[in-house]
């Protein structure tokens, strides 16, 4: 890629020569897919006019920042990259109060952040902003198109890449498509799932799994006044689009590149596994979805190869891992690393690293190209997505275990300090998923009620530890804001008629300022907090090791409560303990390569049988 950068400048090509030549080096593929999908020649005649429509119209700087990227295609595989994810309104109010607040994301050494929904959503039909009304534009209360380009140009001054979702497996009811479509306009029918009688749903619903079986159960929804009814995986209001029909796909590619045309350098797929369709299927995963995702990253390298894709795919990670595509054929730059994120929290409650360290063999024998997104806790419920065989081999069985995991959480079990509260729970599978901050299920929130020093004193060590092993993990760590200060659970939700029945705006609450004026005080458990992380981050950037493609195992300790990390890259070795247990414990290992020193504290220490306090952390530097 470096070389056609430079080809391109030796040769003097203007910039329709370039996109002609990226077209072309492209266009073979993409109509082979396109045609294997639609067969429709003048669908794909005009899809690539209207590319070319949309590469014109993107400005000079975000042009120059995609040369500057394909020239160096690994660039967000380095050591630097740390993302942080919040609401608009919950962060800032605004787009102009994040704007507003860009120094402090650079003082949490944030260089990505991830705007949650921001697109126009109906009041009280919205699901966090995942039920898009329009896709060009910003809901009114956060600001404008304009505004968004406006702090996507500022972040871009500062060195700081923007995300955004991307929903593209559904609309909200009140779309314009979906307007007329209830209205029995049939070109807008087809662009949904329309059935005039329940035959072919109840087909569906015999092979289709339930997203949200006691909040929003079924896979359809019966629209009185269109006398049809209309698939809705997710929920009621939430109507799934049908890419079988090509006017979906090219509308929806325009609406993606609109959107990155207004400076967003992350394009968060939204539940990508579910955006293809097929009777007597699970209607998830279908090798079509792959279809969409690659011609995604080929319109991408095409008009702005300067962004990136990032999948939505919260499943396991046999399953997680083909959206990456292949070498030669890759589909999203990074996914999530959900299977890791929930088995870090089945560790803290059973205080047992057996499972986790399984789960991180198996992200580590991965190809070094693909880059995951870690993360402790997110805008979403935690959903108990585990591997219960190997559970089962030590006496777990799946039912009992997810109960004790939500009794603990919710501090009922196994001399837990953590709060929260159950999202979705079925009583007769016994399923839920579980809602809290990071620092509540810490047990900051506990500890700040019953006023207990010495018990505070512990949740924010193991909140720490907790970062600092999420550091250590192949993969980009993200933060979800607010957890750079100890933010706890927030209850206020009960009171709006419009939150009160969703669960997970516990741990959305809004960004408590006054509070995060105390990061520097190291007298406040925010001052702990941030100034902890802090060093974390600034060893994470100053040490080669972190890059996402370097050589990372797990090492054995003989201590059931103690993870070790290694880290290797070109010359540089660091080991990560990390002591998920409220009691002191001694990590047997016996590296005799050399001398070390352990980076948080500067002192020299020796990686072998390492004692290690309650919830201890170490970062150890070989020599």
């Amino acid at each position: 890629m470096k070389n056609e950068n430079k080809k391109n400048r030796a040769q003097g090509l203007n910039e329709d020569e370039v996109f002609q030549k990226r077209l072309e080096k492209h266009c073979d593929e993409l109509k082979w897919l396109y045609m294997e999908l639609y067969r429709n020649d003048s669908m794909f005649a005009e899809l690539c006019d209207h590319m070319k429509q949309f590469y014109q119209e993107r400005n000079k700087t975000l042009k120059k920042l995609d040369g500057k990227r394909e020239a160096d295609p690994n660039w967000y595989k380095q050591n630097d990259m740390l993302g942080m994810m919040f609401y608009i309104n919950n962060f800032a109010g605004n787009m102009k109060g994040v704007k507003d607040k860009l120094d402090y994301i650079e003082q949490c050494n944030v260089n990505y952040i991830h705007l949650m929904p921001f697109l126009d959503t109906p009041k009280g039909r919205s699901d966090g902003g995942y039920a898009v009304s329009d896709f060009r534009k910003v809901q009114e209360e956060l600001g404008s198109m304009e505004d968004l380009e406006r702090l996507t140009a500022a972040c871009h001054r500062k060195k700081i890449n923007v995300c955004m979702d991307f929903v593209m497996n559904h609309t909200s009811e009140d779309h314009e498509w979906a307007k007329k479509a209830r209205q029995g306009e049939g070109e807008y029918m087809s662009r949904y799932f329309f059935f005039e009688n329940s035959y072919e749903p109840s087909l569906y619903e015999k092979t289709v799994p339930q997203v949200f079986p006691t909040t929003a159960p079924g896979n359809f929804t019966w629209i009185a006044d269109a006398g049809h009814f209309v698939m809705t995986t997710f929920y009621p209001y939430q109507w799934d689009l049908n890419y079988k029909n090509p006017r979906v796909f090219n509308e929806m590619m325009y609406n993606f590149l609109y959107l990155a045309n207004r400076g967003i350098d992350i394009i968060r797929i939204d539940a990508v596994p579910y955006i293809w369709k097929e009777l007597n299927t699970s209607c998830r995963n279908l090798p079509q979805v792959h279809t969409i995702v690659r011609m995604m990253r080929i319109i991408s390298e095409i008009v702005c190869p300067g962004i990136l894709l990032l999948g939505e795919v919260v499943m396991e990670p046999e399953k997680v891992v083909p959206y990456f595509g292949t070498v030669e054929k890759p589909e999203c730059h990074m996914l999530y690393n959900v299977t890791t994120m929930a088995t870090t929290w089945h560790t803290v409650a059973t205080r047992d690293v057996k499972l986790l360290k399984k789960q991180l063999d198996i992200v580590n024998s991965l190809p070094k190209d693909y880059v995951f997104l870690n993360y402790l806790r997110c805008h979403d419920d935690i959903g108990w997505g585990l591997d219960y065989g190997s559970l089962l081999e030590e006496g777990m069985e799946e039912r009992s275990h997810k109960q004790y995991l939500n009794d603990f959480f919710q501090g009922y079990a196994g001399e837990s300090n953590s709060r929260g509260e159950l999202y979705n729970a079925d009583p007769i599978t016994g399923d839920a998923r579980f809602c809290g901050t990071t620092a509540s299920m810490c047990g900051i929130e506990k500890a700040g009620f019953e006023q207990n020093s010495q018990a505070m004193e512990k949740a924010v060590r193991q909140d720490l530890m907790l970062h600092a092993y999420m550091f250590m993990q192949s993969g980009i760590p993200v933060l979800y804001s607010g957890d750079e200060i100890g933010q706890v659970n927030d209850y206020t939700y009960k009171e709006d008629p419009d939150k009160a029945e969703d669960s997970r705006y516990i741990h959305r609450g809004a960004m408590k300022w006054d509070l995060a004026g105390n990061v520097m005080d190291m007298d406040t458990v925010e001052g702990k907090i941030f100034q902890g992380l802090d060093k974390l981050e600034k060893i994470r950037k100053a040490e080669k090791v972190f890059v996402s493609n370097a050589d990372t195992w797990t090492i054995e300790t003989w201590d059931k409560s103690v993870l070790c990390i290694g880290r290797y890259f070109e010359g540089h070795k660091i080991i990560g303990l990390f002591n998920f247990s409220e009691y002191d414990k001694t990590a047997w290992i016996n590296e005799t390569d050399g001398d070390y020193v352990e980076l948080i504290s500067g002192n020299e220490m020796q990686p072998i049988g390492v004692n290690i306090p309650a919830y201890g952390y170490y970062y150890l530097k070989k020599k």
